[in-house]
């Protein structure tokens, strides 16, 4: 019984690990890739030991999988908390909304603007880059201004240049005075 346990707890130490340091190595961190691997595969090698060693039986091949499936559960979990990278946001407007792009550019992002041909009527296109951990507030900001607002997120793999980092350490800067004026 100890040993299916100890497979549950290296399952769910396991898979998270290896699915962090897949998002690193595609995300390009590849020195936290290459970290993670080693923590990885020491894991992985002690858990086949026990598997290969101990009584196979069906149990502990179930408890493996279950393992494995619960720690994808976990590993996605931590991804999606730790919002790795950058995303840009393109916001279709039906109308210019000056009040909504002010109070973007004074929250330090930065909006690049399109006039676009709609099916009906011209559209405006809002192209917005910023770092994944922001993404949710940004949204909200968004909605806020524009409810009926047509939003699509993706992740750049390669940008350079531009307002965007500028823009970041800014607004970092100000979250932290906030922060200390609470």
């Amino acid at each position: 019984m100890k040993d299916i346990l100890l497979i549950l707890l290296l399952q769910l130490i396991y898979v998270p690990v290896f699915s962090l340091r897949t998002i690193m190595l595609v995300k390009g961190y590849r020195l936290n890739a290459s970290l993670f691997g080693f923590i990885e595969s020491v894991i992985y090698v002690f858990g086949l030991s026990i598997v290969l060693t101990g009584e196979q039986s069906i149990l502990s091949m179930i408890v493996y999988a279950l393992g494995f499936s619960i720690g994808i559960l976990i590993g996605s979990e931590i991804e999606e908390e730790m919002a790795i990278g950058y995303i840009t946001l393109h916001v279709i407007l039906t109308n210019r909304n000056k009040q909504l792009i002010e109070q973007l550019r004074v929250e330090g992002y930065g909006v690049t603007i399109y006039v676009a041909e709609g099916k009906d009527a011209d559209r405006f296109k809002l192209e917005i880059i910023t770092k994944r951990n922001q993404e949710e507030g940004l949204i909200e900001m968004i909605k806020e201004y524009e409810p009926q607002a047509f939003i699509v997120a993706y992740e750049p793999r390669y940008f350079k240049g531009g307002f965007i980092l500028k823009a970041m350490k800014k607004r970092r800067k100000k979250k932290r005075v906030k922060q200390k004026s609470s």
